[in-house]
């Protein structure tokens, strides 16, 4: 099996998209730490990435606040536009496409525009965009860089109460293991990780029930377990093992067998019966296209 080459941040310039709070927050403030020398925060929040902006300032690293419609192509398409012309930055070393948003509840519940839209433009479309947007001048560098894309075990199982969440998470699973492929043949020094965890307790999944020997794993826990992954090229992270398991037995057992597992045994189909997310945020205007704050 082949070995990536040892990869650090020091130096190196990286991007995060929903950078403004949870995993996005610290996996800037630890690139920060790593010695990056241009961390670029992706966020509609302003005032949010403000904050982790000044946060990063303050541990030495270049910040780059650049508020952003991950859910229209079009905001994409001119922050990064803005981040090429204002801020010299075309090509970062690293990606983590880390955006997300969840809506719980039946399938029919879910408003077809403010819900499905909305949850496959910002979880599946928008990291197809904004890596688009950035790889063909992270080929041409022929520097080492790396892709870390935030998946999610729901990507990997059926699960009654986020149909589309999950709908996703497949879709972005199978397009970055799908690029991890395509560069490795290419030969290009550019790797993609694939991150799928359960549950984090960020707040987004507020209110369920892991399942059975799965507790919701910190946000501390998940960045450090995706970060790893990230710089040792490892290209599918499932986590935890509970999650390994799962995904094995929905393989080998017939579906209605798994139906009764997974139901009765690991609890998996009612953990999301209490789910409540976060408490309703203030509204966040969309941005003027490409605005940004160093």
């Amino acid at each position: 099996m082949k070995t990536a080459p040892p990869f650090t941040l020091k130096g190196k310039t990286i991007l995060i998209t929903g950078a403004g709070m949870g995993m996005g927050r610290l996996y800037a403030l630890r690139a920060a730490r790593e010695g990056a020398s241009t961390v670029v925060l992706w966020d509609l929040n302003q005032k949010a990435a403000d904050d982790v902006g000044a946060q990063v300032r303050a541990l030495g690293a270049r910040a780059v606040v650049q508020t952003v419609d991950l859910a229209t192509l079009d905001s994409i398409t001119a922050t990064a536009q803005t981040l090429r012309e204002e801020h010299g930055i075309d090509a970062p070393d690293v990606l983590v496409n880390n955006a997300g948003i969840v809506k719980g509840g039946p399938f029919w519940e879910h408003d077809s525009e403010r819900h499905t839209q909305a949850i496959m433009a910002i979880n599946a479309m928008a990291p197809m965009f904004v890596t688009a947007e950035f790889l063909p001048a992270m080929m041409k560098s022929g520097r080492a860089a790396r892709i870390l894309n935030i998946a999610s075990a729901a990507g990997t199982l059926a699960n009654p109460n986020m149909s589309v969440y999950a709908a996703s998470k497949w879709a972005v699973i199978g397009w970055s293991d799908s690029l991890r492929l395509e560069l490795e043949r290419s030969g290009s020094p550019v790797l993609v990780s694939t991150f799928c965890p359960s549950y984090i307790s960020t707040g987004m999944f507020a209110g369920v029930k892991g399942p059975l020997l799965t507790p919701l794993m910190t946000p501390d826990v998940a960045v450090d377990r995706a970060w790893r992954a990230m710089l040792n090229g490892t290209p599918l992270k499932l986590t935890p093992w509970t999650a390994k398991l799962a995904m094995g037995l929905r393989g080998v057992l017939p579906t209605r067998v798994w139906d009764v597992v997974a139901g009765n045994v690991f609890k998996v189909y009612n953990s999301m019966d209490h789910f409540t997310g976060r408490p309703a945020a203030q509204v966040v205007a969309p941005p003027q296209a490409g605005s940004a704050k160093e």
